[in-house]
């Protein structure tokens, strides 16, 4: 695990010290991704710099250092990440006759690349990896990422210059870099708090998406050409899953997806350091640590965050699974001072605008690991594969109870719902005269007549699912000069022909909320601390089998990951693991009336706002007021905005 920097300089006018310079900068603000040891590689004639640092996880030694080049010394890499059958790779080289100097993976990946090609190479590595390799024959950089975007890789050109990097600061730190926010991502960032693929918050800078190789090669000292091409698709991989379904019974499924993940977990724990796992004490955390231990000859490391407030803590739970284990468990109670201290750090850990709330405890929980160990492995992507999100039961719910009624008449009701304030509503339906016992004694009546409403309007159940995934629900209005630009979720030509709606959904996560937000919190937060985060429920071939898996082993009787449970009661028995979902979040709607009012009346004073020119004061000031008053709950819009504030604050924009 490691950050990587680097830039292509077309015009060829900087000299060998100016580049040396110039990458050095960029992977010094990545410090934090490699402490352990740092270094670059140049060639001023080509106006190539790749620059490295480093967090010694496989061959400690200098044989372990990057920029790394191959025996014949036509490749040059740096690499961010993992590749977790390099033993089985490295196999195969030596029968072909390849010698190795030290036992790291770079080695053996640029070596496979060295033989094979990039493409080539790149399909057969099992990992977690974003990297950069430099033809030196063919003069072409090549950008790579993985398959489901673990490992994160920002690029953008500025004027003749091509820069990349595992973070956005890496590009700030470069002199070129001129930073324009882009309020198109913007506007996706307030719907989904988080800016998706393949946009950034800066006008011209990108994410490369997942399973991408990006070949940019010089044409001349002013041009150049780049094509980009997929290596691996979700999409055709979803498409082959429904053409070539699974046809064995419960139990052959259960024994498969036992082994797939088995091995999984073993290639993941592959480490010359400490080795751990986050156990939150939910299905999926507690399945990884129980077929970890399973193949430890000593207890493992386990990790757990518990929260004083009864309806956030699950530690009691992560401790009686860790008990019945055997292993050796960590857990760390934090209060609300705790993790408020987190909060102002939150800007420069995400880099870019970025309000899930459990980026919070990621934080923490990371925190609590690093003391213990250098990589843990984590329980992430178990409700995208088979089913787990309580919201995939009610979008198919809902839409169930409107298809039966025409579009017209919904807005027609939708309409006169919303002609009634909130404030209305809750006075009417709190009328002793009125027989509305159901309603009355709702928290806040109004509120969900209104957001009924909402979903009458709602002409097609995808653009239902996005609402349900939504914040501000039309934050183009919200932004200054702001339009929508397409997502996975808008763009029809990018959706598989499934065969459910769950399938939809869950396809859906994949290509934008695991990736873009639960990825990217666990990948920040575990790097701030210089923790290796690995993800075994992510092994490309575990998923291109749960994707042949047909939906009633998913989900039944409105439970979602009941084959994933059904692995899991093999090693802990239901009692201990068998709960309504709690989620990994913290008090944010408590917070901003209490400790954090006075730092959101700063970042959302009206005055402030007008003069940065980015948001539309009046709405926003409008649901402060009422979460505040205790009306509304607008936790998740004001959380999206403060964050953006905050980010706004420490970019200098």
């Amino acid at each position: 695990m490691c950050g990587i920097a680097g830039m292509m300089n077309i015009a060829r006018d900087r000299s060998e010290s100016e580049l040396t310079s110039l990458v050095v900068g960029m992977t010094n603000t990545l410090h934090h991704r490699g402490p352990d040891d740092g270094d670059s590689w140049v060639d001023a004639r080509a106006g190539i710099a790749l620059g490295h640092r480093r967090l010694s996880i496989l061959d400690l030694s200098a044989e372990g250092r990057q920029p790394t080049a191959c025996a014949c010394g036509r490749y040059v890499v740096v690499f961010n990440g993992e590749i977790y059958n390099f033993r089985e790779l490295r196999a195969e080289l030596e029968v072909a006759g390849d010698v190795f100097r030290g036992h790291s993976d770079t080695e053996v990946m640029i070596s496979y690349i060295c033989r094979y090609g990039v493409v080539e190479a790149t399909r057969r590595f099992n990992g977690m990896f974003a990297f950069a390799v430099w033809d030196r024959e063919e003069r072409r950089l090549h950008l790579v990422r993985d398959r489901i975007g673990e490992k994160p890789l920002y690029y953008g050109w500025m004027g003749k210059t091509l820069l990349f990097g595992s973070e956005l600061k890496a590009l700030r730190s470069h002199p070129d870099f001129t930073p324009t926010i882009d309020r198109n991502a913007l506007a996706l960032f307030l719907r989904h708090n988080y800016v998706p693929s393949p946009y950034s918050i800066y006008s011209g800078v990108h994410k490369l998406q997942p399973g991408t190789i990006l070949s940019i090669s010089s044409r001349g000292a002013a041009q150049y050409h780049a094509v980009s091409a997929q290596y691996w698709s979700m999409k055709k991989v979803a498409e082959r899953g429904v053409a070539e379904p699974f046809v064995g019974t419960m139990s052959e499924a259960i024994r498969q997806v036992d082994g797939l993940l088995r091995d999984a977990v073993k290639l993941r724990m592959e480490a010359d350091v400490p080795l751990g796992a986050f156990l939150s004490g939910g299905i999926d955390s507690s399945t990884i640590v129980a077929l970890m231990q399973a193949q430890s000859m000593q207890p493992i490391q386990t990790f757990t965050i518990g929260f004083y407030e009864t309806e956030y803590n699950e530690a009691i739970h992560a401790r009686a699974i860790a008990e019945h284990l055997g292993t050796d468990h960590h857990e760390l109670y934090v209060t609300a001072q705790d993790a408020l201290a987190v909060i102002p750090r939150l800007p420069d850990l995400y880099d870019e605008p970025f309000s899930d709330p459990s980026q919070i405890p990621t934080y923490l929980v990371s925190s609590l690991a690093r003391r213990s160990v250098t990589v843990t492995l984590s329980g992430d992507a178990g409700d995208e594969l088979f089913g787990g999100y309580d919201r995939y039961m009610l979008c198919a719910k809902i839409w169930k109870a409107l298809r039966w009624l025409p579009l017209y008449p919904r807005r027609a009701m939708a309409r006169l719902l919303t002609a009634v304030p909130p404030e209305g509503w809750n006075r009417l339906i709190r009328n002793p005269a009125l027989a509305l016992s159901r309603v009355r004694h709702a928290s806040n009546p109004g509120e969900q007549l209104h957001k009924l409403a909402e979903v009458l309007a709602i002409p097609t159940v995808h653009e239902l699912y996005r609402h349900l995934m939504s914040h501000w629900k039309r934050p183009a209005d919200l932004v200054s000069g702001a339009s929508e630009p397409p997502t996975v979720l808008t763009d029809t030509a990018r959706r598989p022909r499934l065969r459910t709606l769950h399938d939809d959904m869950m396809y859906l996560d994949m290509e934008s909320y695991l990736p873009d937000d639960i990825l990217v919190k666990v990948d920040r937060a575990s790097m701030a601390v210089s923790l290796e985060a690995r993800i075994p429920l992510l092994d490309h071939r575990l998923i291109e089998f749960a994707w042949r898996l047909p939906g009633h082993m998913k989900i039944q009787k409105g439970t979602g990951k009941c084959l994933l449970r059904q692995v899991l009661h093999q090693y802990v028995p239901a009692s201990l693991v068998e709960r309504p979902k709690m989620g990994f979040g913290v008090p944010i709607d408590a917070w901003l009336r209490g400790p954090l009012r006075d730092w959101g009346e700063a970042f959302l004073d009206e005055r402030r706002l007008r003069e940065e020119g980015y948001l539309n004061p009046a709405p926003i000031r409008q649901k402060w007021i009422e979460h505040q008053s205790g009306a509304r709950n607008w936790q998740y819009y004001l959380w999206d905005v403060l964050m953006f504030q905050a980010w706004l604050s420490e970019s200098k924009c």
